[in-house]
């Protein structure tokens, strides 16, 4: 049995992450105002907001699995989405190089069909490289920092600039596939069902 999935983000790469693993989903994005949710609890925090996400795409749907998704990376305590500039992201990856950021990647899976949902957080350790301000200044010119929560994409030109990972890589990318598996399995759906 397969439920339609809707996927509550406009995030090309959580898209993309999906269709790998075979859920072709349809895009429906939320919309939602983050500055909504003022919390300095991450994984609270991107709980909440991939739960709010969810929530506002659940009245333009019917009997679909709706799955919002949030990240933000904490690097010395301080909590990081997307970079508000090229000025902003310049300072933020002086302060990430050569050291070490939580990825948190919240998760909502809302099933319509039973009136159930699954709210998961995915934690990575990411290790950043020694770049110099010449890299982050070509990486910050090429755009793809201006737009990732974190300042980086591990999916594309990023990777270069990132030494290791400790946990999840997709969930870094914005989606946990694991946790995914298993948040569908406790609503008593197969990941293999959408094959």
């Amino acid at each position: 049995m397969t439920t339609n999935f809707v996927l509550a983000s406009a995030s090309p790469a959580r898209r993309r992450l999906l269709q790998s693993v075979g859920i072709n989903p349809l895009v429906c994005v939320s919309h939602f105002d983050e500055s909504q949710i003022q919390l300095t609890d991450p994984i609270a925090l991107v709980e909440t907001l991939a739960q709010r996400k969810a929530e506002v795409v659940l009245s333009q749907v019917n009997d679909s699995l709706v799955l919002g998704c949030d990240s933000v990376l904490v690097v010395n305590n301080q909590i990081h989405g997307k970079p508000q500039d090229a000025a902003e992201a310049f300072t933020r990856w002086q302060q990430m190089r050569g050291n070490q950021g939580t990825l948190y990647t919240g998760h909502a899976l809302i099933d319509q069909t039973q009136s159930r949902q699954v709210v998961r957080c995915g934690i990575t350790q990411v290790y950043f490289g020694r770049v110099t301000d010449a890299q982050i200044e070509a990486y910050i010119a090429t755009g793809e920092p201006l737009v990732c929560a974190g300042c980086f994409a591990l999916e594309g030109k990023g990777s270069a600039l990132i030494d290791k990972i400790e946990g999840c890589h997709s969930n870094v990318i914005g989606l946990s596939l694991p946790l995914l598996r298993s948040m569908l399995a406790e609503l008593g759906y197969d990941l293999s069902s959408y094959w």
